[in-house]
């Protein structure tokens, strides 16, 4: 067993918990809309439709912001064909996925779900194939009052009063060669603002997301950022940030270690708005939205089936070891709060998904669900700032990684601590001795996943194969509290005062 040190003291303040912080995605592909939380027939529909088994699941995974309607699908989409009368709507072609798009879920479904979950929205507009316009119609569409012609067309859809739907994105992956209308940094930074600064006109109290890179690898990734910022600092409040984590030529420690490739991402891309903002002698710091991240192995490389309404894509299905790789790449957003305001796992459901379902039965969690739903519920007040000390291991692509990751929340209301840790070694277990500031604590709960059946994952059979266990291997002697995490293990301690 390897020793790893940190002290937690409340006075030490990151930021507080940004509540945007635990999104979800929900997008036109696959079996996310069509069959994930939209399935009239299904036994557990309500009258509109809405599966009331995902939208319980939904709950309880603790999403606060769910972006909508893409993705890459956003960049060909026509939102009026979404909107009024569903024996009117005409099907379309949907060339992001080659699949065929019928309208019967659109933007006042979506809004009705989730007002009904209890989410905020967090709406894509299109500027792939559409425009400046098209993107004030819309926003005219959900958020003016009334008498004009998109805001009476929402009235006459029978929603009288106005969404006043908040955070924008200004776009999607708009550097891909994949996306429709891909343009220059410099042909969408001004697009970005223009739009922006028109949309602005009709409501000033949005907030705007400008694309970022589609991910890091990229060959103009930094570039991208710099001279979209260029164009469009003054108008955006967040450029996006997006990720998909998987193992590479059998570097599992590298997996294992991806929320320290996360931590370098969010840093550079921090790096390179600030070097705009000073640049422009900008007392504003832009926040930033990770608003795609998730595990994703791209296992499936059959070609999928074209032109089908809502075909089997990306339908990964997760692992113990996963759950661990997850929690702890959402440690690492945490420990970014003061900067990384926005952030949304891809996708909700079935689609690299934490909840999964199936026609005419009930939905599962999937493993990664736990850490997730465990992490949105008690990771509150404030991040504050953790500095484990300990051995390392080495990644043959990521070189070396700490064998353990910590980080810490604390309520200043309640008093009450959490600590999220993950061990990445393989081979050993590790002790965990933390300094707690305060001595008038108790261990509340000690709960823990992994560390036994890595590969075990949860099925329509065995929907509750792999969940999370309490344990009590901890000693809490006053100020000094020691932890044992089991190999390839994550683990929460929740404190309170005694």
């Amino acid at each position: 067993m390897f020793t790893t040190t940190a002290t937690i003291d409340p006075a030490f303040v990151v930021a507080d918990v940004p509540k945007r912080l635990f999104g979800s995605f929900v997008e036109h592909m696959g079996r996310c809309v069509y069959g994930g939380i939209f399935e009239p027939g299904h036994p557990e529909a309500d009258v509109d439709g809405l599966r009331l088994d995902v939208l319980k699941l939904t709950r309880e995974l603790g999403v606060s912001m769910i972006r909508y309607p893409g993705g890459n699908f956003v960049s060909g989409y026509r939102w009026e064909d979404g909107v009024g009368p569903v024996a009117e709507r005409a099907s379309r072609l949907d060339l992001a996925w080659r699949s065929v798009e019928p309208n019967t879920f659109g933007l006042n479904e979506f809004m009705g779900w989730a007002q009904n979950a209890g989410i905020e929205p967090m709406m894509a507009v299109n500027l792939g194939t559409r425009g400046i316009e098209d993107a004030c119609n819309l926003l005219e569409y959900t958020n003016f009052r009334g008498g004009t012609r998109y805001s009476d067309l929402r009235i006459a859809h029978g929603v009288p009063d106005p969404y006043g739907i908040r955070l924008w994105c200004l776009g999607n992956e708009m550097d891909g060669p994949w996306q429709l209308g891909q343009k220059s940094a410099t042909e969408y930074g001004r697009l970005a603002a223009e739009t922006g600064k028109a949309m602005r006109l009709i409501d000033p109290s949005i907030e705007l997301v400008a694309c970022g890179s589609s991910n890091e690898d990229m060959p103009t990734f930094g570039a991208w950022e710099a001279q979209v910022l260029d164009e469009a600092y003054d108008v955006v409040d967040y450029v996006s940030l997006h990720a998909y984590f998987g193992q590479k030529g059998g570097d599992r420690v590298g997996f294992l270690g991806s929320a320290e490739r996360m931590d370098r991402f969010i840093e550079g891309v921090i790096a390179t708005a600030d070097h705009i903002g000073a640049k422009r002698r900008s007392r504003k710091k832009l926040k930033l939205a990770f608003d795609e991240w998730n595990l994703w192995h791209q296992q499936d490389d059959s070609a999928p089936p074209e032109w089908q309404v809502a075909p089997r894509l990306i339908e990964d299905e997760y692992t113990t070891e996963d759950a661990v790789v997850l929690g702890n790449l959402l440690m690492s957003l945490l420990r970014h709060g003061d900067r990384v305001d926005a952030a949304c796992l891809a996708q909700l459901v079935n689609v690299i998904a934490p909840i999964r379902s199936e026609p005419g039965v009930p939905a599962w969690r999937q493993t990664i669900f736990h850490p997730f739903a465990l992490t949105a519920r008690y990771a509150q007040g404030q991040v504050l700032r953790v500095e484990p000390s300990g051995p390392a291991l080495h990644s043959e692509n990521e070189g070396d990684v700490a064998a353990v990751d910590v980080v810490a929340t604390h309520d200043p209301e309640t008093g009450d601590l959490t600590v999220i840790a993950v061990n990445r070694d393989d081979a050993q277990a590790g002790d965990l001795q933390l300094r707690l500031a305060g001595t008038d604590l108790v261990v509340e709960e000690h709960v823990v996943l992994g560390g036994t059946d890595l590969q075990a994952t949860n099925t329509q059979a065995e929907p509750d194969r792999v969940t999370p266990r309490t344990s009590t291997d901890h000693v809490l002697d006053g100020t000094r509290l020691s932890v044992k995490l089991p190999p390839v293990s994550w683990t929460m301690i929740r404190l309170k005062r005694a």
